[in-house]
């Protein structure tokens, strides 16, 4: 039975919810601006559902604006892969896809603008001297000995760091705010960069490319965004952000809200970290089902609907409700699954099953529900025969006294069919068990005769008839709860060695025709999906999703 949580709060909905009611707001307008430098991770996922889900909720707009600042770590592959994750996740932006780099000549222009009325310069001090001169969070910055160039100078650089004329580093734009502000951000921030790179949108045209902190607020006031919806780390730039929007000529000015970024346990949530684990081939590329990324997610089995489950679930707060219990998103998986995924026999460790008083010729089908509590999923076909596959975690030689399962002169009911007793052990030269040899009570198909009782029950699967595949079962990439909680230790040395173990395992017939993301319950083992990519009829490859034992679901029940 699927367990029920209710949405958790979400401030910043109730906040527009007020202002539209107030009249204060009139249509709602948000942006997601991922920045095309690696894949989405679960962090965005809760943003996208958030910024698009707002804009749905009060009959507004979301842009998709791609934040492409630093064409050095920036690719097209990344821009296509943010691009498909958010339509995967079922949702779509308002008109054209938008880019930072279309603003940049007006970005270059308000520039100017500033130095013009005397609050921007360019500065050729060093990065390790500007950082020397911006002081601490306790002592205040000095000034650079630049900052009084003259308007003239400070346009006729800046053209020229435009050309190309300066290397990498020689010079800067810098705004004149206040060096001996509390908040470091105002201390003169720098607007501009010098950067040799060839950018993927505007080619070689531009040598300077402006900062986030320049682009971002002018970015959202350009395209109307009255809700500028970000994590708690920007709450800091926010003077920042409202301090340009002041200063320049914009045509509109959004309001930043700041919420609680998802921290996830057991998961790395750094794109730059998250590149190294793909870098070093630690995993196989940014969709590996380990991963925390949107399209891992997909790959490992997630549904979009899970996934936007999981993100009403955990709420939108300011307040740092610390790490996530990893237990919610299985949970919400777990659920979807339960009501919408077929059901089928799957044998991950097979061990064969020779039936002495069954012909070889002898041969069932059972007709089984596709979904035990649902009419509209196929009726599975399933064969009988002489020979099966069972598991071999469900036999044991010297079984105690609890275990319900096969053992040597004990009985078990094969799913669907009959009870059979397990006559004798067929051992190997190693002495390991490689066959039982059992027999059948024919008496037993559908019922259970007075005064028998049997309590196990077990899957099973034709060997004539079952379906070989590879079957790659995944757990958590790291073993402690916080991997990079230790500034100074590498986050790599909690990797969990057994993250993937691959099996060959044997399926039921309907599983032959399964396609990519086709998604199944193997009866008794788990949820698993058919690997988008490697999976095909004929080749198939399935990846575990999730198991059966709902560890979120108890704790509600307890609570």
């Amino acid at each position: 039975m699927t367990t029920e949580t209710t949405s958790a709060p979400n401030f910043i909905r109730n906040q527009i919810r007020e202002e539209i009611e107030a009249g204060r707001s009139q249509k709602i307008v948000t942006r997601f601006p991922p920045e095309p430098n690696g894949f989405l991770h679960i962090g965005h996922a809760k943003s996208i559902c958030l910024n698009f889900g707002l804009a749905e909720q009060f009959g507004g707009d979301c842009h998709l604006r791609f934040d492409d600042t630093n064409p050095a770590k920036e690719e097209q592959e990344y821009i296509d892969a943010i691009k498909e994750d958010v339509h995967w996740l079922g949702f779509q932006w308002s008109g054209d896809v938008r880019h930072a780099s279309d603003y940049f000549d007006q970005l270059y222009a308000w520039a100017q603008h500033l130095i013009r009325e005397g609050k921007a310069y360019v500065d050729d001090l060093s990065a390790e001297e500007i950082r020397e001169y911006r002081g601490t969070l306790t002592a205040p910055g000095k000034p650079s000995p630049y900052r009084e160039r003259s308007v003239e100078d400070n346009l006729d650089l800046l053209e020229r760091m435009r050309t190309g004329e300066f290397a990498e580093g020689e010079k800067v734009l810098r705004a004149k705010i206040d060096m001996s502000s509390p908040n470091i951000n105002l201390r003169d921030p720098i607007l501009y960069r010098i950067r040799h790179a060839q950018h993927h949108q505007t080619g070689d045209k531009w040598k300077i490319y402006p900062s986030y902190d320049f682009t971002h607020g002018q970015s959202d006031a350009i395209e109307g965004i009255t809700h500028s919806v970000c994590t708690l780390e920007f709450e800091d730039h926010r003077p920042l952000y409202e301090w340009f929007l002041d200063n320049l000529p914009v045509p509109a000015k959004p309001r930043q809200i700041e919420f609680a970024r998802l921290n996830l346990n057991y998961t790395l949530t750094s794109k730059r970290k998250l590149k190294m684990l793909v870098d070093n081939g630690i995993v196989d590329g940014w969709d590996d089902p380990r991963m925390p990324t949107i399209s891992g997610l997909r790959r490992r089995g997630y549904t979009p609907g899970a996934i936007r489950k999981f993100c009403e679930m955990i709420g939108v707060t300011r307040a740092d409700g610390g790490l996530v219990d990893i237990a919610m998103l299985t949970h919400a998986i777990r659920s979807d699954l339960e009501d919408n995924a077929p059901r089928a026999m799957c044998v991950l460790k097979p061990l064969k099953v020779v039936l002495t008083n069954v012909s070889e010729e002898h041969e069932e089908v059972y007709e089984v529900p596709g979904h035990p509590a649902r009419d509209d999923f196929p009726v599975r076909r399933i064969p009988f025969t002489r020979e099966l596959w069972i598991d071999q975690d469900d036999f044991m030689e010297d079984a105690p006294k609890k275990f319900f399962r096969l053992a040597p002169g004990k009985e078990v009911r094969l799913r669907n069919s009959y009870v059979i007793r397990c006559d004798d052990v067929i051992k190997n030269a190693a002495g390991e068990v490689e066959e039982l040899r059992c027999s059948v009570d024919f008496d037993t198909l559908g019922k259970n005769p007075e005064g028998r009782k049997v309590k196990g029950v077990i899957h099973w699967v034709s060997a004539k008839h079952g379906v070989p595949m590879e079957v790659r079962l995944y757990d958590n990439l790291f073993l402690v709860e916080q991997p990079d909680k230790d500034k100074d230790a590498d986050f790599l040395d909690h990797l969990n060695p057994e993250s993937l173990a691959a099996v060959q395992a044997i399926g039921e017939p309907s599983l032959a025709t399964a396609n990519g993301e086709d998604r199944f319950q193997f009866e008794r083992v788990g949820y698993f999906c058919a690997d988008r990519h490697a999976s095909r009829p004929g080749h198939l490859v399935f990846n575990r999703t999730v198991g059966l034992k709902d560890s979120w679901a108890k704790i509600q029940k307890k609570g």
